[in-house]
């Protein structure tokens, strides 16, 4: 004899299922400096081009999450800023029954690689439209982030309180 389940019974089977949903993906903030033009744009030399990224994690509930990458381009010309971008491209994202203990990985790491391409884009976009040009950002290892930070956290940990401890970490707010 086979086995039949009721609608309600699939209903209730579905809701126990580990569920990942992304709720929205927008820009947060932008920003872009000239902060030494126009003097600046008649030097004829190669800029220096410094990227720093970062990630920020905000529980907006039980299961929701805002994960922001945030992104600062500085372009350098004798040491004299050419231009200076800010970006912060942010996502919401829904977990639902997923262990917490996998929680933290995700956010630190699936989470903003789903978030970069925006990011990549949104800043070579807005280094064009200021008359530059654009510059595409390398790949990040967000797991390399992520287990960097981690390792801090446990260093942190040990040189407080004397021992090392197997705490797990939120990325920072």
């Amino acid at each position: 004899m086979t086995e039949q389940t009721t609608p309600a019974q699939g209903a209730t089977e579905n809701l126990n299922e580990p569920g990942f949903r992304i709720q929205r993906i927008y820009l947060k903030d932008l920003s872009l400096e000239q902060p030494n033009a126009p003097q600046i744009l008649l030097v004829a030399s190669e800029p220096q081009v410094e990227v720093e990224v970062d990630v920020a994690v905000t529980r907006l509930s039980d299961e929701i999450f805002e994960v922001a990458l945030i992104a600062t381009v500085t372009a350098k010309v004798e040491s004299k800023v050419l231009f200076l971008v800010e970006a912060k491209q942010a996502g919401i994202f829904e977990f639902s029954n997923i262990p917490p203990e996998q929680i933290d990985p995700m956010l630190g790491i699936a989470c903003p690689t789903i978030l970069y391409p925006y990011l990549r884009s949104n800043i070579a976009d807005t280094i064009s439209r200021a008359g530059f040009q654009p510059i595409h950002l390398n790949e990040v290892n967000f797991h390399g982030m992520y287990e960097h930070r981690i390792m801090q956290a446990q260093e942190s940990a040990v040189k407080e309180s004397g021992y090392a401890d197997e705490s797990k970490i939120i990325l920072p707010h």
